[in-house]
């Protein structure tokens, strides 16, 4: 879980594309319980990071064919050398193990359309397409304009199974 500590590392070492670190205003709502803010550690340092947002997507079109999935959202790895190398899966596993000490059934992800390589990830994962959606935000450039951004997406689910965690026996 991500720490107040970690932070300012984390914008220093994988950047944010505003004036006001995301990562900051996640951390913020981690501190009030509206999500939990994971952090993935190499030597160190961070390289990657991913959120889950509790009460879930905000998009209407998610909220009504899925009422209280948690969303996993925000999820990077950084450097992109690191990339294909297990740490986004790992973050995913972890999203997955919290969802389900929460009590929660289910999680689920939205992926932009332009994304086949994300779609194909949470596709071997065991993630099915629930209902497409435009995903929007705006932020703060360092230039102080304000930059919306729409994405046209699909809100994948995965079932999380109920019961003990997996344990490998030898």
């Amino acid at each position: 879980m991500c720490r107040a500590a970690d932070v300012a590392l984390l914008d220093q070492c994988i950047g944010s594309p505003g004036v006001v670190s995301t990562r900051a205003c996640r951390f913020a709502r981690q501190e009030t319980g509206g999500c939990t803010c994971l952090v993935a550690w190499l030597d160190g340092r961070p390289v990657g990071h991913a959120e889950v947002i509790w009460d879930g997507c905000a998009a209407p079109e998610v909220r009504a064919a899925l009422p209280g999935c948690p969303e996993l959202t925000g999820l990077a790895v950084w450097p992109p050398q690191l990339r294909s190398r297990g740490i986004g899966g790992a973050l995913i596993r972890r999203a997955e193990e919290l969802a389900r000490e929460h009590g929660r059934t289910a999680l689920g992800r939205g992926v932009a359309a332009d994304n086949p390589r994300a779609a194909d990830l949470y596709a071997g994962l065991g993630y099915r397409p629930l209902t497409d959606y435009v995903d929007r935000w705006s932020y703060e450039d360092r230039d102080g304009v304000i930059r919306e951004c729409v994405d046209p997406c699909t809100f994948l689910t995965k079932e999380l199974p109920s019961g003990p965690l997996d344990v490998k026996r030898p």
